[in-house]
């Protein structure tokens, strides 16, 4: 009987071990001789008894024919309760049981009839899921498929009760056992991505709330299962955690060359099981709440996104509109509004997006960058959908360099996840720090390449890194000072904690290595100070303690002071009149006409409005246009000799060209006290989904320029965009009663960084009393107070 685990490892086949197909027929044949051998058992055990009444079964990894090498045999013997007596039960039960174990083959084992069954399944989910792969193994198969249909027909008619029973249970197990996928030593059953995933992935198919995906899914699982059997072989053992000793030999079994290969494959595997289980849950939670709303037929219920995506069930969709063949931005729109609005990309949408949406042209166009900062500035949201665009090849056709860091797996104890998650979280980190810096596009930028260059092979990845981030960074058409800035962050990242925590602080020697790292730039200092702090919160609890951020602080302010001290901090130079006006404009002006043109550039609008000056001319521009469906990129604002010159700068989530006719006529309306005009933009303001709050940069921040200009009182606002912010600001500063002379509007990575020219209406500056007031009014208005 001990030849049993000597003819199961012989099966596993080492010598073909990683020959293509070589898993599924392994698995094949081990189930094939499980169930020979415990039929001969049987036999044995049996010894010529009549057959109705009684039957062995299998449930587990032995009932799917998946199991390994030295798997467990879960097994069950089913008796109706009319045929023998317990006793009789109980004794032939032990006369099968011991042999078993006598072969050193681990048995979970039980003894039940139909109802037993019922029961157990009705009071266990996880005895319930495991029930559903009931099989037959020997006598009377009646028994078998009784207990079958029946735990079957239960499950699918209480599956709208116990699925909220399902979701706990997984992401109870989820948080218990870790992400499989970020996991130096995964459990590749209990982890989240794990084998365990795919049994609820079938226990919800079963249950007909939903499909799930295939593909790609079913290979995935293939792999863990082939990894899984490897770890029996190596380690003797029938276990499932991939752990540090057995990796080297595993990889070799599995022909890799090294254990990261393997760990990388594994993540990878992990990632797809993980996306497809989180989607299917999704769409069956879904499914419930729309049967237990829906009263006579369902139709389907679309809400409008922007950028011709709707939200459906939970997710977001592309409409029969979309432009998905013509339209090379979509795909970065389409992961904007997803993350803006909290839901994932559909699988299908996705599949769409990578299939047929054209490759954006290199260097990309400023718009397609200026989509690509918002993207990643969106906070928490982002890890989601770039996993799903990860996932369908999306994120490697913008970032050919990040297939290199997919998955790869990290040995530092500091960090918790693989690069590439790494690198995204250290982008979601990043978003609550936007204020901190002049530049949040490139701080956004620099967290999402800083560690690009942990590839295979490289000494240094920070050097390393640079060097392919400058590579990258002048493909997808950054301007030369901005991509030099982005290239020094990823060099430096490392350089002011490690001068922090290894040198000391107040030394002018440590402040020079400093200031020479940011090139003696202030708002460079600023920016590796931000990605400091995001790069290690994100790899873990232990890289950013309450001692190193004060030693980094203390660095950072010895440094910023010194460099304070030789430079001057520019401010936005107040907008000039240039030109002078068409022909037969001051005439439409003197009739109450204003004067709108606009010029459409590559996904972008400009629109120039010129009008007399009056109190509140900029906010009724800038909300008629968020009332129109636009937002605003960038603006100047300009006022002289009572005439506004504006130039607005936008483009349309809902793919419109701004009408001249309509934003004029709208402007006299809205002069004239009609405020109908409007009323779209109160609708889309109450629509606005807000983003989770972890990652959130905290208060909105305003603050008065001093010596900036000498004629007015300039102020400067950051905050999150959102529609109807620059009206909310424009009606505060009316309120005040304040008049705007100039601005200069901005909006990077998703923050606006807007520079006000403010003055009293007779035109001198704020005093510091009403200059305070103004300041703290605008805060509470950019924070919804």
């Amino acid at each position: 009987m001990r030849d049993v685990t000597a003819r199961r490892l012989d099966l596993a086949g080492t010598r073909t071990f990683a020959e293509p197909g070589a898993g599924p027929a392994r698995r094949r044949a081990l189930a094939e001789f499980g169930f020979g051998w415990l039929q001969d058992l049987w036999s044995e055990a049996w010894a010529g008894r009549r057959h109705e009444g009684v039957a062995l079964a299998a449930v587990g990894s032995l009932a799917r024919g998946d199991g390994g090498p030295l798997s467990d045999y879960d097994l069950v013997l089913l008796h109706h309760p009319r045929g023998l007596s317990t006793t009789a039960v109980g004794a032939f039960a032990d006369r099968l049981w011991y042999p078993i174990w006598d072969a050193g083959v681990s048995l979970d084992h039980s003894v039940r009839t139909v109802a037993d069954c019922r029961a157990v399944a009705s009071e266990d989910l996880s005895a319930a899921v495991g029930l559903l792969d009931l099989v037959h193994v020997a006598c009377d198969p009646d028994v078998v498929n009784a207990a079958r249909s029946t735990v079957a027909h239960d499950w699918r008619a209480n599956a709208r009760t116990r699925l909220s029973e399902v979701h706990e249970s997984v992401r109870a197990r989820h948080t218990r056992q870790g992400d499989l996928a970020h996991l130096v030593e995964p459990d590749l059953k209990e982890a989240r991505g794990g084998l365990r995933d795919m049994s609820i992935l079938r226990a919800l198919t079963s249950a007909w709330l939903t499909d799930r995906p295939h593909g790609e899914v079913d290979a995935a699982y293939e792999h863990l299962l082939d990894v899984r059997d490897a770890i029996h072989v190596v380690s003797g053992r029938g276990r499932e955690r991939l752990t540090r000793e057995d990796q080297d030999a595993c990889a070799a079994l599995l022909g890799y060359r090294d254990a990261d290969d393997l760990l990388t494959d594994v993540s990878r595997s992990g990632r797809v099981i993980a996306y497809a289980a989180d989607g299917t849950l999704r769409r069956a939670l879904q499914s419930q709440r729309a049967r237990s709303l829906r009263i006579g037929p369902r139709r389907p219920q679309l809400a409008p996104l922007g950028y011709g995506l709707y939200r459906h069930d939970g997710e977001a969709v592309l409409g029969s509109s979309a432009s998905v063949s013509t339209d090379a931005l979509l795909p970065l729109r389409a992961a904007l509004v997803a993350a803006r609005n909290v839901v994932p990309l559909s699988p299908a949408t996705l599949k769409n997006l990578a299939a047929q949406a054209p490759p954006i042209p290199e260097p990309w166009p400023e718009i397609a960058r200026d989509l690509f900062a918002d993207l990643l500035a969106t906070g928490p949201a982002l890890v989601a959908v770039w996993e799903g665009l990860d996932l369908a090849g999306i994120v490697e056709l913008w970032l050919p360099e990040w297939s290199a860091v997919r998955s790869r797996p990290q040995r530092s104890p500091v960090h918790r996840h693989t690069v590439d998650r790494h690198l995204v979280e250290t982008v979601v980190a990043a978003r609550g720090m936007v204020r901190s810096v002049a530049r949040p596009d490139l701080l956004v930028l620099a967290a999402l390449y800083h560690d690009i260059g942990k590839v295979a092979g490289a000494l240094d990845h920070s050097v390393a890194g640079a060097q392919i981030t400058d590579r990258a960074l002048h493909r997808l058409g950054y301007p030369d000072e901005d991509r030099a800035v982005v290239v020094r962050l990823v060099r430096e990242h490392l350089t002011l904690v490690d001068l922090a925590t290894r040198r000391d602080p107040s030394d002018p020697a440590t402040i020079a290595a400093l200031s020479e790292a940011v090139d003696g730039s202030v708002e460079t200092l600023d920016l590796l100070r931000a990605l400091t702090e995001a790069d290690a919160s994100a790899a873990g609890p232990t890289a950013w303690s309450d001692w190193r951020a004060g030693l980094v602080d203390r660095l950072y302010r010895a440094c910023r002071a010194s460099l304070e001290s030789s430079h001057v901090t520019p401010v936005p130079a107040e907008p000039s009149a240039q030109g002078t006006l068409p022909e037969g404009v001051l005439e439409r002006l003197a009739n109450g006409e204003p004067h709108v043109t606009v010029v459409s550039l590559g996904g972008v609008h400009r629109v120039d409005v010129v009008d007399r000056d009056r109190v509140g001319l900029f906010a009724d521009t800038a909300g008629l246009l968020a009332a129109h469906g636009f937002a605003v990129r960038s603006a100047i604002v300009r006022t002289v000799e009572g005439v506004a010159a504006n130039e607005w700068w936008v483009e349309s989530p809902g793919g419109e060209v701004p009408s001249v006719e309509l934003m004029a006529r709208d402007l006299v309306r809205v002069s004239r006290g009609d405020r109908t005009p409007l009323g779209r933009l109160q609708r889309r303001k109450a629509a606005v989904v807000r983003s989770p709050t972890s990652g959130s940069p905290g208060q909105s921040r305003a603050m008065v320029a001093s010596s900036a200009s000498a004629t007015a009182t300039v102020i400067e606002v950051r905050a999150d965009d959102r529609p109807g912010l620059l009206q909310d600001i424009g009606i505060t500063l009316a309120r005040a009663s304040l008049s705007v002379r100039s601005a200069h509007i901005a909006t990077y990575a998703g923050q606006t960084l807007d520079t006000f020219y403010v003055t009293e209406y007779a035109g001198e500056p704020l005093a510091p009393a009403r200059a305070a007031q103004a300041v703290a009014m605008i805060i509470d208005t950019c924070d919804g107070v």
